[in-house]
């Protein structure tokens, strides 16, 4: 796996630099997403691991899956096919969208709590994120009744635990120390 990751960096980021001077992130975006979706199907994976098929019937094959024929996306997927690096798609696609987000500044953050955030307490949120970060946010949430209370916020690499249990595991390390 980590090496799929390390290969789809460098098509990812070719892709989107492509797809931005081109002024068309939003229909990459969506074929990225369609084609993560398929390659993530067990039957297709086989069909694309097969080397009794073609790499251009492979192509033709996830060209039709997408919802709308895009030439550019097919001769990437071209390219991808002619260097054996079709099964690469769903890291590439992830790639993809974590340089869209950096491109246009915004974030996606994870709002673990311990009960249902009103929207009210979601816009406050988001208001003191996007000072901190300077990115524009985009929350989404769930609830984990093990917390106890607080929130643990998750956006990129950043975690920040203001959860009751996340203070009780610190203090409890500290006395035991």
């Amino acid at each position: 796996m980590a090496e799929l990751l390390t290969v789809a960096r460098p098509y990812a980021k070719a892709a989107f630099e492509y797809a931005r001077d081109h002024e068309a992130l939003d229909s990459w975006s969506q074929a990225f997403g369609f084609l993560s979706t398929a390659v993530a199907n067990s039957d297709v994976r086989r069909l694309l691991g097969s080397p009794k098929l073609e790499n251009d019937k492979k192509v033709a094959l996830l060209s039709d899956m997408l919802p709308e024929q895009n030439t550019d996306v097919s001769r990437f997927l071209d390219t991808l096919a002619d260097q054996g690096r079709l099964m690469a798609l769903p890291f590439i696609a992830e790639q993809f969208e974590h340089l869209r987000a950096e491109h246009e500044q915004r974030v996606e953050v994870l709002v673990t709590s311990a009960y249902a955030l009103d929207s009210q307490q979601q816009t406050k949120l988001a208001t003191a994120l996007k000072k901190r970060l300077n990115r524009e946010i985009s929350i989404t949430t769930q609830v984990d009744k093990a917390l106890i209370g607080g929130v643990i916020l998750r956006a990129g690499d950043t975690v920040i635990d203001g959860s009751v249990r996340g203070r009780l595991n610190r203090l409890s390390e500290a006395l035991t120390a």
